[in-house]
């Protein structure tokens, strides 16, 4: 039909005045401009949907999943786990664009790993959250999915032992900005927040670091992205309670974390 209509006005132009020729160029131009706009507007008109995945992890759900509910661009459910990670026990009828995980279950099954990677392997995009970091402590694929790992004990992985991690909360936790470029930390400025710090966990090395801290109470790193399959990953080691729930800041990095993970922030 496009190229039809393209060929029929240029039939046209070839027998018309010079000035209607004009009037008849713009009047295309301004016709293919607005169809590509309309295009862009249709191709993003659905909302992201989202799964949040809880449980193993306590924490104040009213406001949490008040951030959610703030974005008009975002539909969410959440999937509260009572087997850990039955959320990828079936996979058939998957209709999530990205996972959030603000669990800290610990049981997932050679099935269930197979499923979750397929996901990402597809393009589903990842965002974890504050204690997701300690989740399925036994799975050492699941620290390069996410980037990273907090010990809940001491154990072995990758034929080094790890002492346990350390956390403290109840902290002003000073944050830098380190990549103001990446659209997900696109001129925020360095901010505190009343939040818990993590010590003592390990990173991967190919983590892209959005956001830092020099808290001694804390590691460094607090916001990374990095790939996994297809998959658009990002971690963002905030997100205790009630007042970082509430800090401006942080819901910002939440909703633009789904929103990039999601392809919709470039």
């Amino acid at each position: 039909m496009e190229t039809g209509s393209t060929m029929k006005y240029a039939r046209k132009i070839t027998s018309c005045p010079a000035a209607l020729v004009s009037v008849l160029l713009a009047t295309m131009v301004c016709c293919c401009s607005c169809g590509q706009s309309s295009q862009r507007g249709q191709q993003h008109s659905e909302k992201i949907r989202v799964v949040v995945v809880t449980a193993g992890h306590g924490f104040k759900e009213a406001p949490f999943f008040a951030i959610f509910e703030s974005c008009d661009d975002i539909e969410y459910v959440e999937a509260k786990q009572q087997d850990d990670s039955e959320i990828f026990e079936d996979i058939s009828g998957w209709d999530y664009d990205v996972i959030v995980l603000y669990n800290m279950t610990q049981k997932i099954s050679p099935k269930r790993r197979e499923h979750f990677t397929s996901l990402l392997n597809r393009g589903v995009g990842l965002v974890a959250l504050h204690h997701s970091i300690g989740a399925f402590q036994h799975w050492p694929e699941y620290r390069k999915i996410i980037g990273g790992r907090y010990y809940l004990e001491e154990m072995e992985e990758d034929g080094v032992m790890h002492g346990k991690s350390d956390y403290k909360h109840d902290l002003n936790i000073a944050v830098h900005i380190t990549d103001k470029r990446h659209p997900i930390a696109r001129r925020m400025k360095d901010f505190v927040i009343y939040d818990e710090a993590y010590k003592k966990c390990v990173f991967e090395k190919d983590n892209h670091v959005l956001l830092t801290t020099n808290h001694p109470a804390g590691d460094g790193p607090l916001c990374w992205v990095r790939g996994y399959g297809r998959a658009r990953v990002c971690y963002i080691q905030l997100g205790h309670g009630s007042e970082a729930y509430a800090n401006e800041n942080y819901r910002r990095l939440v909703s633009r974390a789904i929103r990039w993970s999601a392809g919709r922030l470039n």
